[in-house]
């Protein structure tokens, strides 16, 4: 009987509960007030915001944060997060073209921005030899003849011309600024800078380079002509470079559009080759200083190799070194890993009377100590500021130019 009156009892109390539920409302407790809503500040949500673009209504003032120009405006990208205004050109490294959707500066993106070069790498960079002796000044041997010659006629002068070394800029920091674009030039195509011609494993070796086997023979450079050669690669080893800046245009170069485009559809799977290509006809050579007429400029340098092994070589800067009688011994200049500024100088459009008004240097190929070599040099006086064009074509007309810009 103890569990029925359990559950009777149970169930009366189930029924005191429910009826009380029912007719008696539960006694209202007070509740706590809200606590006053605190508002941030606008500099506090910015602050933890990731970014917001406030647009303004002119842009006329924008210049860019690099250079402090306001020129090119088609060339200045503006941050998505601070609207501060860059160069395309001055950038590091250099954007080629025009970002697709949002685009944020290195310093909003996080990304750590290239350093400049250094005085102590520009010396490692072009392996620079310091000399003990600050002062020393080189005087070539044509110099010192030039001085006794001072009686002599001057058309006899004209008609021996000679080559004559370049004068490097005076100011040391200019040189420095004039040899860090071209180690940086060098650096965004992933080249070793070299002013020397190489003979790499697979290539053509030094005994396939000899003078003697050009077809209709090679000019022979004089002696005073090599002393001059030799004064200038001595100045460059010493860090005195000639007065050259490599710039930045994403207009100039030897390729047409419609050819790059053409290059795209064709590599259209190998987008990193076709980013260095469009870099590569994007660099221009500018004089830092007025160059004079006959000034020796540069040596065309890079890896040598056999003609047949590059029929089908896509490097835009191949310079011929040798022309044989057997073709199986001709010689070209690949600057595809190696080389100096002579592989920016850009070339003219020989089938138009502007283009070739453009031309202000010459490549000239010549015998030295019985080995073929190629040598840039000035046909006229060049100012400063003045780009430097060539004609890519010598005697055999081989290279189309017409396409050209």
């Amino acid at each position: 009987m103890a569990p029925a009156t359990t559950v009777a009892a149970a169930a009366a109390a189930r029924g005191l509960v429910g009826s009380r539920r029912r007719t008696e409302a539960p006694p209202r407790r007070p509740s706590p007030s809200p606590p006053p809503r605190k508002l941030r500040l606008v500099t506090e949500i910015m602050a933890r915001a990731r970014y917001a673009v406030v647009e303004r209504g002119d842009y006329s003032d924008v210049g860019c944060e690099q250079c402090g120009s306001g020129e090119r405006p088609d060339e200045l990208l503006l941050c998505d997060k601070c609207d501060k205004g860059f160069h395309m050109k001055c950038l590091r490294p250099i954007v080629a073209r025009v970002p697709i959707g949002s685009w944020l500066c290195p310093k909003c993106s996080g990304h750590r921005r290239v350093r400049s070069f250094s005085q102590k790498k520009i010396i490692d960079f072009f392996r620079i030899q310091k000399s003990c002796d600050g002062k020393k000044k080189f005087t070539s041997n044509q110099d010192m003849r030039k001085r006794r010659r001072r009686s002599r006629s001057l058309v006899l002068l004209k008609k021996r011309r000679r080559l004559l070394p370049f004068i490097p800029s005076e100011d040391p920091n200019q040189r420095l600024n004039q040899m860090g674009t071209l180690a940086s030039a060098l650096t965004a195509l992933q080249m070793e800078f070299s002013d020397d011609l190489t003979y790499s494993p697979g290539m053509a070796p030094r005994s396939a380079n000899q003078a003697k086997f050009e077809n209709g023979g090679m000019q022979v450079l004089s002696k005073e002509d090599m002393e001059t050669l030799e004064l200038c690669r001595e100045m460059s080893r010493s860090g005195e470079c000639p007065p050259l800046i490599v710039v930045f245009d994403s207009c100039e170069g030897y390729l047409h559009f419609e050819i790059i485009c053409t290059v795209v559809d064709i590599l259209c799977n190998c987008i990193f080759s076709v980013f260095i290509l469009i870099m590569s006809c994007s660099y221009t050579v500018e004089a830092d200083g007025q160059i004079k007429d006959m000034t020796f400029i540069a040596e065309y340098t890079g890896d040598v190799d056999y003609i047949k092994n590059r029929e089908n070589d896509d490097c835009d800067s191949l310079m011929t070194l040798l022309l044989a009688t057997d073709s199986s011994k001709s010689l070209v200049i690949c600057p595809d890993k190696r080389g100096n500024i002579a592989r920016f100088i850009n070339g003219i459009n020989n089938h138009t009377l502007e283009g070739k008004k453009k031309q202000n240097c010459k490549c000239v190929r010549y015998s030295v100590n019985g080995e073929c070599r190629v040598l840039l040099v000035a046909t006229r006086d060049i100012a400063k500021g003045e780009r430097l064009y060539y004609d890519y074509n010598g005697y055999e007309h081989e290279y189309p130019t017409h396409h050209f810009v």
